[in-house]
């Protein structure tokens, strides 16, 4: 589990140096911010999660699981701050 935590936060991370990301922003923050969080966290959940295996390779896969466990993790906050 060491080495998995380890990974995800490397790919988290690097979320922050591409092309969704602003001056070290996330456009999922502004989506928060705006009030819209839960409905795109989870959105992305159960995007990711349908398309796993479905698209490229296993390394293609491997890459939608880790976007659903960073959504999931995003949406934690979300339910942390609301509640």
């Amino acid at each position: 589990e060491d080495e998995l935590m380890a990974e995800f936060m490397s790919y988290i991370d690097k979320t922050y140096g591409e092309h969704y990301s602003k001056d070290k922003f996330q456009a999922t923050e502004f989506i928060i911010d705006g009030g819209h969080g839960t409905g795109f966290n989870i959105g992305n959940v159960l995007k990711y999660a349908q398309r796993y295996g479905k698209k490229g390779s296993r390394q293609d896969a491997r890459k939608d699981l880790l976007k659903v466990i960073h959504y999931g993790f995003i949406q934690l906050y979300v339910h942390d701050s609301e509640n």
